[in-house]
């Protein structure tokens, strides 16, 4: 795995890790993950004490929303790419006293099979997470934590009460077009506000200071 840039987005526990593709005649050849590369970079430290231990793969039609998701006990951080088509990741802090907190980032991810670059996105456990498509598309991402059911919540994407103002504009404008008649479960439709979530006993497990440090505790 070659790190070719660590990017730091709006909200500064959200990374964005480029990684190069080697391109011929023939395609391309990549290393997406390589644990020693990943883990132990200065440039990735943010990484260091998280192990991977489950890994999934979804598929989106054109104009689907998914999110916004989250997971206690345990606590799930992703790392996530675009395997084909075209994801815009939706990352929202929950975490209470957070100086962002119930703010949204969107962050454009295509994946072009000439580009000699691809990339990750790593959300940190305490944000609830999402994203829309603009295309058929299939995504791949890394968990830190085992699926607990029981153990997981949900945000609107909808919520009129999310703040998009730390949003890049355009791509709250495509947002705002595609949610006038997505693709959407009811689960995630009907998912909490910000402020619904945040009166639930259950939120105070999202405290700022507890998620903010090496390893999300």
């Amino acid at each position: 795995m070659k790190v070719l840039e660590v990017k730091t987005l709006t909200i500064p526990d959200v990374k964005v890790i480029k990684f190069a593709r080697f391109n011929d005649h023939r395609g391309y050849f990549t290393e997406p993950y390589r644990k020693s590369d990943l883990f132990q970079l200065p440039e990735t430290d943010f990484m260091s004490g998280y192990e991977f231990v489950q890994t999934n793969e979804s598929f989106s039609k054109k104009n689907t929303i998914r999110g916004l998701h989250f997971q206690w006990n345990p606590f799930m951080g992703k790392l996530v790419r675009t395997v084909m088509g075209r994801m815009v990741d939706l990352v929202l802090d929950i975490r209470k006293h957070s100086p962002t907190f119930g703010k949204i980032i969107a962050y454009e991810m295509p994946n072009d099979p000439e580009s000699s670059v691809s990339e990750w996105i790593w959300v940190p456990p305490g944000f609830a997470h999402g994203n829309f498509f603009s295309e058929p598309s299939l995504i791949e991402y890394f968990c830190t934590g085992e699926y607990s059911p029981g153990c997981e919540a949900g945000i609107s994407p909808l919520s009129e009460d999310i703040d998009w103002s730390v949003c890049d504009p355009l791509l709250k404008v495509e947002f705002d077009e595609i949610a006038k008649s997505p693709v959407i479960t009811d689960k995630d439709r009907d998912g909490f506000t910000v402020a619904g979530w945040n009166s639930d006993e259950r939120s105070e497990i999202f405290q700022f200071n507890h998620l903010c440090g090496v390893n999300g505790r």
